[in-house]
């Protein structure tokens, strides 16, 4: 890549702002890709240091800031998936927001967002094919950025915390 062009990348990526910060991310390639990954998985630990022994889901509480939910989809010796969201009520009707779907992989040391909801709904990344850069880009970015923000509020997701977690329209 030239020195012109990634100047220019550069340039596009400082001027462009919205509301989650991850819809206009210039993605560069996938080795970065990869050490999000791992940035997301040591911010994850630090948010659930156990999550394997969260059997079904858990909320997270933190004075003044909204709850955090936890649903495990999926677990194995080597990987769990995960949704991660906080839950709005309008209406009488739940609605999940964001709505992420995470992988853990253990044995690599990685989290990779699989899939995602932001915007209300109006921005669905599901079902995304192994060669879609530029959205993962966007949906990990995102979960970069929220992860630290969690932690900021002081969530965190203890062993045994398991509750029974309300229904939603928009869980799937």
């Amino acid at each position: 890549m030239s020195q012109q062009l990634k100047q220019q990348l550069i340039n596009q990526y400082k001027q462009k702002t919205s509301a989650y910060g991850c819809e206009d991310v210039v993605s560069v390639d996938f080795v970065s890709l990869m050490d999000m990954y791992e940035d997301n998985y040591i911010k994850l630990r630090k948010l659930i240091p156990d999550v394997q022994s969260i059997k079904k889901s858990a909320i997270s509480t933190s004075p003044g800031h909204l709850n955090l939910h936890l649903q495990i989809l999926e677990c194995s010796k080597f990987t769990t998936t995960l949704r991660l969201s906080y839950c709005f009520t309008d209406k009488g009707k739940s609605r999940l927001e964001p709505n992420l779907k995470i992988r853990i992989y253990h044995d690599a040391g990685l989290a990779e967002v699989m899939s995602g909801k932001l915007h209300h709904g109006r921005l669905v990344l599901d079902h995304l094919p192994a060669d879609a850069l530029k959205q993962k880009w966007q949906l990990n970015r995102f979960l970069s950025k929220w992860l630290k923000y969690c932690l900021r509020q002081n969530h965190g997701f203890l062993a045994g915390s398991d509750v029974s977690m309300a229904a939603s329209s928009e869980q799937a």
